[in-house]
């Protein structure tokens, strides 16, 4: 599926039914909840922002399927409504339809068609508040190519709010590949500077000559190769942001000249002696540990408590396993966007693979491996023979797959996680095969699945 989408309702007076249904498409929902009667439906529709209801047309009690159709259909905005009927009833549903409904889908459910259907009604339902509610205020704060889930994304997220409106310099840590510069754009588009440049240039990739020169620029005959005036990134930068990139392999003569700029603003070119009054927000990134360089009188403590005004540490791809799933999702959206080329999805096998890899390279290896797999696939979802073969190899938590003889000392969690993930690629994620291969039920399954993080 593409994407999480909001809140969904179910409503069957069948319980387990009911329960089976919303646990089915979790994975596709932000939020899913079950209620047993119509009027149930109702009362809840009226305390919570529900986006998409599921219910069976013919439901026990004064209050059915078309009942729930005809009263939140005459809201504006409303839920859109899926309903689920019996052979007998399709004329009654496709009635509906023109009074309404979303689609409907007979007995017994498809779940993956159920699952692309409330992606669907959810995406239209935003559409339509989108378009009923008012213009947004300036201070909303937009994550574009941001994806996170986990409690640690979120305080990043919380910090950025605050933080973006500012002038206060950012230290952004984290592994190479984690969305570093992202999270600087992020904070460049949410401020007051947003109109004004956004200049990112990477400290590693420059002799200490050129870096001088790229940042404060230069005059003509300042040094051989200068044939005329260029300005330099806090000019060009100037009422902007500039974005420095693994400073952490900034030579220390930089580090000094760099400190003199952030202390008191003013640029002097390379061969100049006119300075230039600039004003200039730095955002600064690393992939190594400052503290320890500073430590190590590899890094001028002055410069890094002025680069540290408000320090994040963006956690690597493996620690944060849950979002793998969203940013797989936003990935393919985006790969396809730019190639052209027809792929809408993934299937459940090929996902596993991808969320139980160790990711080394983290987002930025992610997203070349999606395109990657995007340009090659020749079917209008992404399956596990899309996949490169080096990923085929699950998060090293109690080591790679194990062989026979090689399963001592394992727990018998691990063991069960293992027989659920392998059997999933067996069947190419069909839930209801790899149920009957394990010799349980298909709900037990999708429990275990939820429990270990599978799907």
């Amino acid at each position: 599926m593409k994407e999480k989408v909001g809140t969904v309702l179910i409503v069957d007076d069948e319980r387990d039914h009911a329960d089976g249904l919303a646990e089915a498409i979790e994975k596709v929902c932000a939020r899913t909840l079950a209620v047993y009667t119509g009027r149930d439906a109702l009362e809840l529709v009226d305390r919570e922002d529900i986006d998409v209801i599921v219910t069976d047309l013919k439901l026990e009690g004064d209050v059915d399927g078309l009942d729930i159709l005809h009263a939140v259909t005459a809201r504006s905005p409303h839920p859109e409504v899926i309903l689920i009927t019996a052979h007998g009833s399709i004329d009654t549903c496709k009635q509906a339809i023109k009074q309404g409904a979303y689609d409907y889908l007979s007995k017994p459910i498809d779940v993956p068609q159920l699952r692309t259907l409330v992606v669907q009604a959810a995406r239209k339902a935003a559409a339509q508040l989108r378009i009923a509610a008012p213009a947004a205020p300036d201070g909303d704060f937009v994550f574009e190519g941001i994806q996170g889930n986990v409690p640690a994304m979120k305080g990043i997220f919380d910090i950025l709010k605050r933080v973006a409106p500012t002038n206060i310099s950012v230290l952004i840590e984290g592994e190479s590949g984690t969305g570093k510069e992202l999270l600087a754009r992020a904070i460049h588009a949410n401020s007051k500077r947003w109109n004004k440049p956004f200049r990112p240039i990477n400290c590693a990739g420059l002799t200490e000559t050129l870096l001088e020169s790229e940042l404060f620029g230069h005059v003509k005959g300042a040094f051989t190769g200068a044939m005329t005036d260029r300005k330099g990134l806090f000019e060009i930068a100037d009422k902007g942001t500039l974005f420095l990139d693994e400073i952490g392999d900034m030579p220390l003569n930089m580090q000094a000249k760099l400190l003199r700029v952030l202390e008191d603003g003013v640029v002097v070119p390379v061969g100049s002696t006119r300075p230039t009054v600039v004003d200039v927000r730095v955002i600064s990134a690393t992939n190594q540990n400052l503290a320890q360089l500073v430590e190590d009188k590899k890094f001028r403590q002055d410069l890094y408590f002025r680069i540290k005004g408000v320090n994040i540490t963006l956690p690597a791809l493996r620690q944060r396993p849950r979002d793998i799933s969203d940013l797989v999702n936003y990935f393919i959206d985006e790969a396809a966007s730019e190639t052209g080329v027809a792929v809408g999805g993934i299937t459940d096998a090929a996902l596993n693979v991808l969320v139980n890899y160790d990711w080394p390279g983290n987002i930025r290896q992610l997203r070349n491996t999606i395109r990657t797999m995007v340009v090659m696939c020749d079917r209008d979802r992404l399956d596990v023979r899309d996949i490169p073969a080096e990923i085929h190899r699950p998060r090293q938590l109690t080591g790679a797959a194990p062989a026979a003889g090689d399963l001592g000392g394992m727990s018998l969690s691990d063991l069960e996680r293992q027989a659920i993930l392998d059997t999933l690629a067996q069947t190419e994620g069909n839930r209801e095969k790899a149920a009957k291969m394990l010799g349980i039920g298909e709900r037990t399954l999708y429990r275990k699945i939820k429990e270990f993080g599978l799907g």
